[in-house]
């Protein structure tokens, strides 16, 4: 093995998958909806490492503090921040983490404390694994980690592709986000999507209330925003819709003029602000996520109906950008409601942590 390896390393990543591969050598774990992060417990402290190779010590003191008493020196662990509260993950709330304030901070770690989900060993004993096969990482993470207690775990791992088909079906219950597919004799190779994540695919009817701008252009459009209705009639944005060609951009903006002609004098959004509280659900608002970014929108009258391709619900919003698929010119807009959404079963998260992996 190699020398021990140091911050920042870039994580290993993974492309979509639309099943379960059916080959042999695969190892699957549940994927976890949080914040990847590498963890390097050196010899005085314990660094938290983004995936965008920034330090996340600040925003997890306590995190920080129980992996650097709970694992020995000289390892390099990749996995999972996440937050549970009532027995699911819950993301937004694993967000708000993120806060410039120090004072906020350590409220928020009291309030909803941080647990570390482990995935991959990247070195230990001081000496880099990553050159190691997978499988031989699994089993060394499984020795280091065999005792580990809240809030450290080891993921589960399945080598039957049938107990990977159950956990797809049952975990997302829990507030997962899928099933990852790791060949059992790869490297670790940072910045490669060398792995496959396989995650639930639905199609929702979404009325298209606005758009936003592509770029610095006024005549190309960069993303749909989309809306649904609750039982009470109020129109909701959950999400955006931004995978176009160029081509397809264009001719938006110019399918779409004729939606903007009046459309902010009886839109159900016009009262929404940017300096609101609610930015959860506001298609125009800053936050501390958007970097800065221009997040204006441009309303329409919202009575063209889309189809798009979505993988899951985060409250009452997609949690990633949907797929256009189609439009529905068929459909009314009064008909693109939530109660069309699937309805997930819900699943204890102390269940996924406890998993028994099948090893056939």
């Amino acid at each position: 093995m190699s020398a021990f390896p140091t911050a920042p390393i870039e994580p290993m990543l993974a492309k979509v998958a639309e099943s379960l591969p059916t080959d042999e050598g695969f190892l699957f774990e549940p994927k976890w909806d949080g914040f990847r992060a590498l963890v390097f417990r050196g010899n005085e402290q314990t660094y938290l490492q983004s995936r965008d190779l920034r330090p996340l010590n600040r925003y997890f003191p306590e995190l920080e503090k129980a992996l650097h008493e709970a694992l020995p020196k000289g390892c390099v662990l990749d996995g999972e921040i996440v937050v549970a509260r009532n027995g699911t993950l819950d993301f937004d709330a694993l967000q708000q983490r993120l806060h410039p304030a120090a004072s906020r901070v350590v409220r928020l770690a009291k309030e909803t404390p941080a647990s570390f989900v482990a995935f991959d060993l990247l070195g230990a004993g001081g000496k880099s694994t990553m050159e190691l096969p997978q499988a031989e990482r699994r089993s060394r993470l499984e020795r280091l980690l065999g005792k580990a207690k809240a809030p450290l775990h080891l993921t589960p791992m399945t080598r039957d592709r049938a107990q990977a088909e159950q956990w797809l079906q049952q975990f997302e219950g829990a507030g997962l986000d899928g099933v990852i597919a790791k060949l059992e004799n790869a490297p670790y190779m940072p910045g490669k999507r060398t792995m496959l994540k396989i995650k639930h695919v639905r199609s929702a009817e979404c009325v298209v209330a606005g758009f936003r701008w592509y770029k610095e252009r006024t005549d190309a459009v960069g993303s749909l925003l989309l809306g649904l209705y609750d039982e009470a009639g109020a129109l909701h944005h959950v999400g955006v819709t931004s995978a176009f060609t160029m081509a397809m951009r264009e001719q938006l903006a110019t399918e779409l003029a004729p939606l903007r002609e009046g459309a902010l004098e009886n839109h159900p959004w016009k009262d929404w602000a940017v300096t609101s509280d609610d930015s959860q659900r506001m298609p125009g608002a800053q936050s501390r996520w958007s970097a800065g970014k221009d997040l204006g929108w441009e309303p329409l009258r919202p009575e063209r109906v889309v189809e798009v391709k979505y993988d899951h619900l985060q409250g009452e919003r997609f949690r990633h950008a949907a797929i256009f698929l189609r439009w529905r010119d068929d459909k009314p807009a009064s008909d693109c409601r939530y109660d069309q959404l699937e309805v997930t079963t819900p699943f204890e998260l102390a269940k996924v942590f406890g998993a028994k992996a099948s090893t056939s």
